[in-house]
C-alpha cells in the first residue's frame, strides 16, 4: 500500500512537464505565425522584440505598438493498447496566449531602439474526462507562463544590428487529478495543485545584412529557471488517510528551457519574400523533476524523478507576397520534433514529432494602421508508449487548430 501511494504521488507532479516537453508556445508574432513562426533573419515587425532583439533599430518606423492575441484548439485521442478498444478524447477549450510590443527611437538617425515585449512563450490546458482511465495521472490542468522583456536595440552600421533584453519570467497553474481512494459512496478522492513561479532570463540577437536582397539573423533566448517556493496541495481523501495527505506547501524549480536561432531572410523581388529559420531547442536541461514537500509523511515523500529530456531541432520555412499595395498574403511550414524519449510519454504531455502548416494575411487600414492575421493547423504523428515510472501505456494522436489576428499602430 505505501509504494502504491508513492507512485500516486511521484505521477501527481508530472504536470510540471508541461513547461518542459512539446507544450512550448511558438505564437509570438501573427506576421511571423502566418510564415511558419519565422523572423529570426528576416524584418517583418514589431514582434522582432522576441525574435530577434538586433533587427528591432532596423524598423522604419520611430514608434509603434501592437497588440495580438491567438486562439489555441487542440484535440487528443488516447487508445488503449492491443487489444483494447477504449478511448478517451480531451475536453474541448480555447487557450488564449497573448502578445504585446511596443518599440520606441526618439528620431529616425538615432542608432538605438527601446522596446519592450509581453508575450506567452510557455503554457497549455489539458482536461480529460473526470472518469476517464487516466484519471489517477491527470483530469486537468492549466498554465500560464509571460516573459516580460525590455529591450535595447544597436545599429553598428547600415548593415548590422545587436540588441539584448532582460526577461522577467511570471506565471501560475493549477491541476486536478484523481486519487484511488475511495470514500463510503464510492466515490475517488482528488489532488488539488496551485502555485506560482518566477525567474529570470535573457534574449540577445545578431542581425545582418549580408547583401540587398539577404539578411541573416542569430538569436538567443536563454534558459530560466522558474522557481515555485510556496505551492499550494490540497486533498480530498477518506478522513481515515486524511493524516497522510496533509495540505503541505512544497517548492521546485520549473527549467524553461533555452532557444539558439539560426535564420535566413530573402527578397526575391519587390512583392515576394522568403524566410527559413532552424530553432535548436535546449530541452536536455530538463533532466529530473525534484519536487521538495514542507511535510512529508509516510506516504508523502519527496520526489525526485528522471525525465531524461534530449535537444532538438525545429525546421521552419515560409513566405510572403504581396497582393496588392494594402494586401500581402503568407504560406509556411515547419516540422518540431518531439523531446520525450521513449517510456517518458504522459497523458499530461502526450508529445510527438509534429507538422504545422501555416497562412497569414496582412490588411493596411492606412498607412499607421495594420491588422494581421493567421492560421495554424498542427498534426501530430501517432505514438505509442509504456510510461516506465507509472506502466502507464497507450497511444495518442493529436491535433491543434490555432487562428489568430494582431493590431499594429505606427506613430
Amino acid at each position: 500500500m505505501k509504494k502504491s501511494i508513492l507512485i500516486i504521488f511521484t505521477s501527481l507532479y508530472l504536470p510540471f512537464e508541461l513547461f518542459a516537453g512539446g507544450f512550448q508556445i511558438n505564437l509570438q508574432g501573427q506576421k511571423q505565425s502566418g510564415m511558419a513562426h519565422t523572423g529570426t533573419g528576416l524584418l517583418l515587425d514589431n514582434a522582432s522584440v522576441l525574435f530577434n532583439p538586433g533587427s528591432v533599430c532596423f524598423l522604419d518606423s520611430l514608434r509603434g505598438i501592437s497588440f495580438g492575441v491567438s486562439f489555441i484548439m487542440p484535440r487528443t485521442t488516447y487508445l488503449e493498447p492491443y487489444p483494447g478498444r477504449y478511448k478517451a478524447n480531451t475536453e474541448n477549450h480555447t487557450g488564449t496566449p497573448l502578445t504585446l510590443y511596443a518599440v520606441y527611437k526618439f528620431k529616425k538617425t538615432d542608432r538605438v531602439s527601446m522596446a519592450l515585449g509581453i508575450y506567452n512563450p510557455f503554457g497549455s490546458r489539458v482536461q480529460w474526462a473526470d472518469d476517464w482511465k487516466g484519471q489517477f495521472l491527470i483530469r486537468e490542468i492549466d498554465l500560464k507562463i509571460f516573459f516580460i522583456q525590455p529591450t535595447l536595440s544597436y545599429k553598428v552600421n547600415s548593415k548590422l544590428g545587436i540588441g539584448a533584453g532582460f526577461i522577467y519570467a511570471t506565471g501560475d497553474f493549477s491541476l486536478r487529478k484523481g486519487i484511488p481512494l475511495q470514500n463510503s459512496f464510492g466515490e475517488y478522492g482528488e489532488g488539488v495543485l496551485f502555485g506560482k513561479a518566477n525567474g529570470y532570463g535573457f534574449n540577445a540577437g545578431l542581425y545582418f545584412k549580408a547583401t540587398e536582397k539577404l539578411s541573416i539573423g542569430i538569436d538567443y533566448r536563454s534558459q530560466v529557471d522558474a522557481k515555485v517556493n510556496r505551492g499550494t496541495a490540497n486533498f480530498n481523501v477518506p478522513k481515515s488517510v486524511e493524516p497522510y495527505f496533509p495540505s503541505s506547501p512544497f517548492s521546485t524549480k520549473l527549467k524553461l528551457p533555452k532557444v539558439a536561432s539560426l535564420g535566413f531572410g530573402y527578397v526575391l523581388n519587390k512583392k515576394i519574400k522568403l524566410a527559413l529559420d532552424i530553432n535548436y531547442v535546449g530541452w536536455k536541461s530538463y533532466d529530473s523533476l525534484i519536487v521538495d514537500f514542507a511535510e512529508n509523511t509516510d506516504k508523502l515523500a519527496d520526489i525526485h524523478s528522471a525525465r531524461v529530456y534530449q535537444n532538438v531541432f525545429v525546421f521552419r520555412i515560409g513566405g510572403q507576397y504581396q497582393f496588392k499595395q494594402k494586401i500581402t498574403f503568407r504560406l509556411g511550414a515547419y516540422y518540431d520534433m518531439s523531446p520525450v524519449k521513449s517510456g517518458y510519454l504522459t497523458p499530461e504531455t502526450p508529445d510527438a514529432n509534429k507538422i504545422g502548416l501555416t497562412t497569414g494575411a496582412s490588411f493596411n487600414l492606412t498607412k499607421k494602421m495594420h491588422i494581421d492575421f493567421s492560421l495554424l493547423y498542427i498534426e501530430g504523428l501517432k505514438r505509442s508508449d509504456t510510461n516506465l515510472e507509472t506502466g502507464f501505456s497507450g497511444s495518442y494522436k493529436s491535433k491543434v487548430v490555432v487562428p489568430g489576428f494582431s493590431f499594429e499602430y505606427m506613430f
